[in-house]
């Protein structure tokens, strides 16, 4: 098999690393600079695997997937994207994606992944088959899952390969991870999503109470008869009593429910969704969990990451929930300021996601200013912190000094713009570097030009331009 692959993306230095990988590789391929040309091009020939960038100049990548899809869609695509969030990774399934790799990618994981794409088709192919095709179903509003980290785009993934099936999904997590928005977003991109979606918290309701309010009878219809046609999230299953266990394996094993004091079953369509905390295993092995019913649940699984994990989400998250939080108070946003980020990207977030909502809410409340320093941090999140962050928080309270090496201050300053997600800093961070310089030797030396070139180790021409550039006063 000697596939042909093509390569799309108005980026030169993206084309460029394909190119010089797969001639290392030894696999024939094809660079273009948009869709239009691969478009012509694909009249007269037919490639066995696309790779394209999923924005570009006149027609975008999701967009080019329909129009080669209709003339041949058994080409696996594989997108490209530096928008990594759950819509770009929804909709590239939905269109019919092979795959999708977040910028920044290793190109050694893109070319294996073209092999893989190169094989599916081959496969597809031999057997005189077509890929199942996956309904375009426009999705409801978006849940609130935020993050551009390795393990959030395995779970948005993960979301974009399960939400069409029907099968049982458990989701593992510590609490505050988002385990119920993950629920909600298979179900807010599923064919289910017209119909309700129903969460039950098991830890949160008096356990004489459960059975009843899944099964009824009541004086409202029960969560089973509210979910029908569509998903019931059972939040903290592990927390759940054995009868009631007992009567959602029911369920699972023959799509039905027995209503407490009924003998009548009830028929029952509804896809389940269960989050738990705790190792599902340790409690069937101690008797506390039936075994089939973790059999029946554990079909596809997903483990939610703490926050702890996804650090380099942070700066994103707190800025949503800063301008979420501004919006419901009336208020101009707030900003962190760098050490900030620096500082919260440190932490342990026992909490998780729902901890960093909530501090978000306060400094909302709280901050008078529109920058939120060090100092704005409520006492006892200071106190929690870990171990290695005591000099910070000692430094807040004045028992110490503040670094003083201006290369950690740099370091530090470089590193909350990384983690907000800036590009391109070294235009801003030149230009002021030059100007302290420039500042302090001409201070030094009474604005001496010639004297303070010398000590800057620059020509004179060179600092009068730097002046210039500057726009510095100077006489």
């Amino acid at each position: 098999m000697d596939p042909m692959i093509w390569v799309i993306d108005d980026d030169a230095s993206i084309r460029f690393v394909f190119d010089k990988a797969l001639d290392v590789s030894s696999i024939t391929h094809r660079l273009f600079e948009d869709g239009e040309q691969a478009l012509e091009a694909l009249k007269t020939q037919t490639p066995d695997v696309i790779v394209s960038d999923i924005r570009m100049p006149g027609i975008d990548g999701l967009s080019l997937i329909q129009k080669v899809h209709a003339v041949d869609d058994t080409i696996p695509f594989i997108i490209i994207t530096a928008h990594s969030d759950l819509t770009a990774a929804i909709d590239s399934y939905e269109h019919g994606t092979f795959e999708y790799l977040p910028k920044p990618f290793d190109i050694e994981q893109a070319v294996s992944l073209i092999r893989r794409a190169a094989v599916h088709r081959f496969n597809l192919l031999k057997k005189k088959t077509q890929p199942a095709g996956e309904n375009s179903i426009p999705a409801s509003e978006e849940a609130e899952i935020i993050g551009k980290s390795p393990a959030m785009q395995e779970v948005f993934k993960f979301i974009g390969r399960v939400s069409k099936t029907n099968v049982p999904v458990l989701i593992h997590g510590e609490t505050g991870t988002g385990r119920e928005l993950v629920a909600a977003a298979m179900h807010n991109h599923s064919e289910r999503k017209d119909h309700a979606f129903v969460s039950l918290n098991m830890s949160s309701m008096p356990q004489d109470m459960i059975e009843a309010e899944m099964f009824g009878p009541g004086v409202e219809p029960c969560a089973l008869a509210k979910a029908q046609h569509g998903t019931l999230f059972i939040n903290e299953i592990c927390d759940m009593p054995m009868e009631a266990q007992t009567r959602l394996l029911q369920v699972l094993q023959s799509s039905q429910y027995l209503p407490i004091g009924s003998s009548k079953p009830v028929p029952c369509d509804v896809r389940i969704v269960a989050a738990t905390s705790q190792p599902l295993e340790q409690l069937v092995e101690q008797g506390k969990f039936i075994s089939d019913l973790y059999y029946r649940l554990n079909v596809i699984h997903i483990n939610m990451p703490p926050l702890r994990d996804r650090n380099n989400d942070i700066p994103m998250l707190a800025k949503h929930f800063l301008n979420q939080s501004a919006a419901e108070n009336h208020q101009e946003p707030k900003k962190l300021t760098s050490e900030v980020l620096v500082f919260l990207c440190r932490q342990p977030w026992p909490g998780n996601v729902r901890q960093l909502k909530n501090l978000c809410k306060y400094l909302t409340i709280m901050v008078t200013g529109r920058d939120i320093q060090l100092s704005d941090l409520p006492a006892e999140f200071l106190n929690s912190s870990r171990t290695q962050n005591t000099a910070a928080a000692a430094s807040i309270a004045g028992n110490v000094k503040e670094p003083t090496s201006w290369q950690e201050q740099l370091r530090n300053w470089v590193d909350g713009r990384l983690r907000a997600g800036e590009e391109d800093i070294l235009s801003e961070a030149g230009p002021e570097f030059e100007r302290v310089l420039l500042e302090a030797a001409l201070e030094f030396t009474g604005n001496h030009k010639q004297e303070s070139a010398k000590l800057l180790g620059w020509g004179r021409n060179t600092l009068t331009r730097k002046i210039k550039e500057l726009n510095l006063n100077v006489r």
